[in-house]
């Protein structure tokens, strides 16, 4: 069954006539890690594109490459508003689609657990043989001005942001603050967002989590997150 915040019916019966989102998964996954998070936004009556990537021992530019063509191929002409929904590093590639194309057609943008300030948990273990590894884009997600996340501009675009904070912190010698396990709520946060939440979740399981779609539904449909009555909001951009 459809949970309540999905609606009991999509809003229109044919992906055609949908509004679109453009789901990005993150580091070293592909597009199936995303299918629950995109059922659950399809529920709620859009049309949802799922991108895949490879990002290991690529660069972030050749990441960008590959999905700037898929992006366009799906995507580039349509009439409706086509959204972003990025997890992680899908989230800073969405930054740098958009920070290139530009395109008309842009909707509302959600970061959930991006590394938008850089994760210094990269620049702990920059040296560390199996960081080494994973290669360039890994280690291009440190909190250096010159990493790929400081090459990236404020959006001009209205973007969410979700922030996991995780149960347990063990993490405190290299990610100080609360922190989602890979990402401190402090990198998340981004100059120029429109509204900012934080979520009890871990950073892996941030894509399952049903509170996480609950609140990417809301801010796709009204351009903020929902909240309890009294609770406060977080300033966007500071």
């Amino acid at each position: 069954c459809q949970t309540p915040w999905a609606g009991s019916t999509p809003a229109v019966e044919h992906p055609g006539e949908r509004e679109t989102v453009v789901l990005l998964h993150g580091l070293g996954r592909g597009s199936l890690a995303m299918w629950l998070l995109a059922q659950r936004i399809e529920n709620a009556g859009y049309h949802v594109e799922r991108i895949g990537y490879s990002s290991l021992n690529v660069t972030p530019q050749e990441i960008l490459e590959e999905v700037t063509s898929q992006i366009d191929s799906c995507c580039a002409h349509h009439q409706k508003p086509v959204h972003y929904v990025g997890h992680s590093l899908g989230g800073l590639l969405i930054r740098a689609y958009l920070q290139e194309k530009r395109p008309d057609n842009i909707g509302r943008v959600v970061l959930m657990g991006t590394p938008n300030q850089g994760t210094p948990i990269v620049d702990a273990f920059r040296d560390k043989w199996w960081m080494k590894f994973l290669g360039p884009t890994t280690s291009a997600l440190g909190t250096e001005n010159d990493s790929f996340p400081g090459s990236l501009e404020a959006p001009f675009y209205p973007v969410g942001v979700i922030a996991g904070v995780a149960n347990t912190r063990r993490n405190d010698a290299w990610l100080p603050g609360p922190d989602d396990g890979l990402v401190t709520v402090e990198a998340t946060k981004l100059e120029g967002m429109s509204d900012f939440i934080v979520i009890r979740t871990g950073h892996s399981f941030m894509r399952y989590d049903q509170e996480v779609a609950r609140q990417t539904v809301s801010f796709l449909r009204d351009g903020r997150f929902s909240r309890q009555q009294g609770e406060s909001r977080v300033p966007g951009g500071h």
